[in-house]
């Protein structure tokens, strides 16, 4: 399976970044791909074992699919491992000079072309770094 990186460069600290990242309330304001969708559910429970999901549909209501696994490693603000389905997702969580670098590597799926794939997820991964730069002001 072809695995899939991106990353951000969030102007934040460590703390806001882990909690905007694991927190519902937050993961529902951020968590998509384009304007016209939203997440209007989210679950987290943020340890080993523990499971997430969220839902995410169209804004006029003519789709929507549920997303969501199994947490198989959490390191506190530093790494979060898991798997959905038969794929795998590594977030990393490093500090570097600008602010918190979040890094996520992912395995591809069979459906869509990479590079599609790949610019969602990216697009996801740009409206959670103004959320939270956002949440600043």
């Amino acid at each position: 399976m072809e695995k899939i990186t991106i990353s951000t460069i969030v102007n934040s600290d460590l703390d806001t970044v882990w909690k905007a990242w694991n927190t519902p309330d937050d993961i529902m304001q951020w968590n998509a791909a384009s304007d016209d969708w939203h997440t209007t559910a989210s679950e987290v429970d943020l340890r080993e074992g523990g499971t997430f999901s969220s839902r995410m549909e169209a804004k006029d209501g003519s789709m929507g699919f549920d997303f969501g696994g199994t947490y198989t490693k959490v390191i506190e603000q530093e790494r979060v491992e898991s798997r959905f389905g038969d794929r795998t997702l590594v977030v990393v969580f490093t500090p570097v000079d600008d602010g918190i670098k979040v890094e996520e590597t992912f395995d591809a799926e069979d459906e869509n072309p990479i590079e599609m794939q790949r610019a969602g997820w990216q697009s996801i991964l740009d409206n959670f770094a103004r959320h939270v730069e956002s949440k600043q002001l």
